[in-house]
């Protein structure tokens, strides 16, 4: 039975890739973290086709001390859906997972992040640039209105890319031109600090 909303397919469109990061390090109705991460990938599998999911990983709650350590994994696809109804197709996941969006990087039962979305720069460059560069004091407190993409954060953390590594290693960055790779092999070592495959 498809999952995708209605209206949200166009049958001449051609499917693009999507990638997607997982997080959780609170229960949901599912299970405990891992569980509802791989609950939730099956979920997401069902929004296109070609589905490959990465390990499981293990992560420190960002910012540091903010919670329980996460679960962590990444997911790449092929989906007919555009990036607003992919993106509000992963919000009815979340709910469906007890996820409530009352304080900005608490605990989550289940975080679904729209990574990319083909070579799509949502809105455009400069509004991209603009959230990419803001302050993190100022991240802890401000919301885009309107989707970002590529994500503007998934070139800093490691937690993003390390997983994202094993699903899509050779997608580039389509502002800097930057893989996958390149990206988690520049990052800083403290960004990997803590980091592990589960199982």
């Amino acid at each position: 039975m498809s999952m995708l909303p209605p209206g949200a397919q166009d049958a001449a469109a051609p499917a693009r890739p999507a990638l997607i990061a997982l997080g959780a390090n609170a229960p949901a109705p599912q299970g405990g973290p891992a569980a509802s991460l791989r609950a939730a990938m099956a979920e997401i599998a069902a929004l296109g086709r070609n589905a490959c999911c990465s390990r499981l990983w293990r992560s420190p709650a960002f910012p540091a001390g903010s919670g329980p350590d996460f679960v962590n994994a990444a997911m790449a696809l092929d989906t007919p859906l555009s990036a607003p109804a992919l993106l509000d197709a992963l919000h009815a996941i979340e709910a469906r997972f007890g996820r409530e969006r009352q304080r900005r990087w608490g605990p989550r039962s289940l975080d679904l992040d729209l990574l990319a979305h083909g070579d799509g720069v949502l809105p455009d460059r400069a509004g991209w640039a603009r959230w990419r560069d803001l302050p993190l004091e100022r991240q802890m407190r401000e919301t885009p209105k309107a989707l970002i993409l590529p994500h503007p954060r998934l070139q800093d953390r490691g937690f993003v890319l390390v997983p994202l590594a094993e699903v899509a290693p050779d997608w580039r960055h389509p502002v800097t031109g930057l893989t996958v790779t390149r990206m988690r092999d520049g990052l800083p070592a403290a960004a990997h600090e803590g980091l592990e495959p589960l199982g």
